[in-house]
């Protein structure tokens, strides 16, 4: 930049830097370039300058749009000092399609095999006497599973835009987030744990009408301790992450929420087969084990709960972050009653394998998707400033996947992974002898078709949800993530139990449903 332009430039303490115009408001001849300051003198010969501050402008948001393009922008746009912007701001990264597909592809691979890991081990416990007589942790699999959408998935946004504007910088504001965000998401664990284990016992006791006490127990130790583990290990690894992606000048929210998802199933699935497992062991020779660990596992709640209040990054999520939490798991709970009711079927045991594949990757391209909107809502400053960057309350199909904005490129890309996605995934279950279900070609048609609908579903209602609550002062990075993914959940396991209906309905004897 030349000497001359910096001459017409005030940075201020905010870090805006702002033009210097005249008390008169007069330009030179040549438009576009404004006159020296020398040129207009007050009354007593002295310089008289003016800085016009634009009006939307403030100190927070402007160093959370410098940060983000601070952040890795590749575009040599990012020095432009013109204050005449646009009502939507510009991307947090200059990103084309092929970027954000590159930058996706491998955490969402990653991701996919971790969900296939899952379904293989999902598929050998089925058979343990834990799930046989007590059917009711069936339930407990999607619920705990959709933990990674409801805090880890919500940590890794959260943590996200945190990075992306700057937020975790110095080792003082990266110490305090840490702390906080884990105290959080134990607190948040352990209560939801216990409440999944409540709609487990609910869920299956309505059907039935069959209540057994030592088995109430028993899920609620084995939903707490495998909530409270899983989220320990899981929100370690995803500060690494964060940190890692940071350094490198790789976004974190095209890498941080399918690597939240990663190990995430497999982690959270193995350790509810092996405490449950473990528990049921000791049911009848030590009975007072179950309520003793529930106990434990309850009675650190306090310590968690006063070090998130006494960090200011956490106290306001500590308090007002429990509805969508509480409510998504109640979604996902229903979709485990659905793969209760399925898998328990011997016609459809093979469907066991499936249904962590299809919910992960659902969810795993929602999150994506919702963690990116939120981040560039987040250049226009708090949730509910700029309405018009959340101008609809429903958009159309047409401006949510074929428009120019950076967040239809976006959905276009992670709809487009799916099909490739997916054929990989089953192609490394049928190597792996995994299932009940040989892959014909009609499985394959209907197991596709169920894939992009519900990812096509999930980011219409991305688009939609994450704007609906940014309009109504909500963070999205808090609040849209866990709905999305337990929707994931649900649809995703609805419709695989419904294409193993159809395809047990007209005979595909082929593709081996029920064997």
């Amino acid at each position: 930049m030349s000497s001359k332009a910096e001459q017409n430039e005030t940075h201020q303490p905010n870090g805006a830097v702002v033009p210097i115009v005249p008390v008169d408001c007069v330009t030179s001849p040549d438009p576009g370039q404004l006159v020296e300051p020398s040129d207009f003198l007050g009354p007593d010969g002295d310089r008289v300058e003016e800085v016009v501050l634009e009006s939307r402008a403030n100190a927070k948001g402007v160093r959370e749009e410098d940060a983000l393009l601070e952040s890795g922008s590749q575009s040599n746009e990012s020095d432009d000092t013109s204050t005449d912007r646009g009502p939507e701001p510009a991307s947090p990264l200059k990103e084309t399609s092929f970027s954000i597909g590159l930058q996706v592809l491998f955490p969402f691979l990653l991701a996919g095999f971790g969900t296939v890991a899952a379904g293989m081990v999902l598929d050998i416990v089925q058979h343990w006497d834990v799930f046989k007589y007590v059917t009711e942790v069936f339930i407990l699999v999607p619920a705990l599973l959709g933990l990674k959408g409801n805090l880890e998935m919500t940590l890794a946004s959260r943590l996200s835009t945190a990075a992306n504007i700057g937020q975790m910088d110095t080792p003082k504001e990266l110490w305090r987030m840490v702390t906080g965000n884990m105290a959080l998401i134990q607190v948040q664990a352990t209560v939801v744990g216990f409440l999944a284990s409540i709609a487990a016992v609910i869920f299956g006791w309505i059907p039935d009408g069959h209540f057994s006490l030592d088995n109430a127990v028993l899920l609620c130790a084995s939903s707490v301790a495998t909530a409270f583990i899983a989220s320990v290990v899981l929100g370690m690894i995803m500060i690494g992450v964060i940190i890692g992606s940071r350094k490198m000048g790789i976004n974190p929210d095209n890498v941080a929420t399918p690597i939240a998802a990663s190990l995430g199933d497999l982690i959270t699935l193995a350790l509810l087969s092996g405490i449950s497992w473990g528990l049921y062991r000791e049911l009848e020779s030590k009975a007072y084990v179950n309520p003793l660990v529930c106990a434990f596992f309850i009675a650190l709640l306090p310590i968690w709960f006063i070090i998130a209040k006494k960090n200011a990054a956490t106290r306001e999520v500590l308090y007002s972050g429990w509805e969508p939490v509480i409510i998504a798991m109640a979604i996902s709970s229903v979709g485990g009653l659905i793969l209760d009711r399925t898998v328990t079927d011997p016609n459809f045991a093979g469907m066991a394998v499936f249904t962590p594949v299809i919910n992960g990757v659902g969810g795993n391209l929602v999150a994506v998707q919702a963690s990116r909107i939120s981040t560039y809502l987040h250049m226009s400053g708090m949730p509910g400033d700029s309405p018009e960057t959340a101008p609809r309350k429903c958009p159309s199909p047409w401006s949510t996947f074929f428009s120019s904005d950076v967040n239809s490129r976006s959905a276009r890309v992670l709809f487009l992974l799916v099909v490739p996605g997916h054929l990989v995934f089953l192609y490394t279950i049928s190597s792996m002898r995994g299932g009940h279900t040989t892959l014909t070609l009609i499985f394959i048609v209907f197991y596709m078709t169920a894939a992009l609908l519900q990812v096509l579903i999930l980011l219409y209602i991305a688009d939609w949800m994450v704007h609906w609550m940014w309009g109504r002062h909500l963070d999205p990075d808090n609040f849209s993530i866990p709905y999305l993914t337990a929707l994931g959940d649900l649809i995703g396991t609805g419709l695989l139990a419904l294409s193993f209906h159809v395809l047990w309905l007209i005979g595909d004897r082929d593709s081996d449903v029920g064997d």
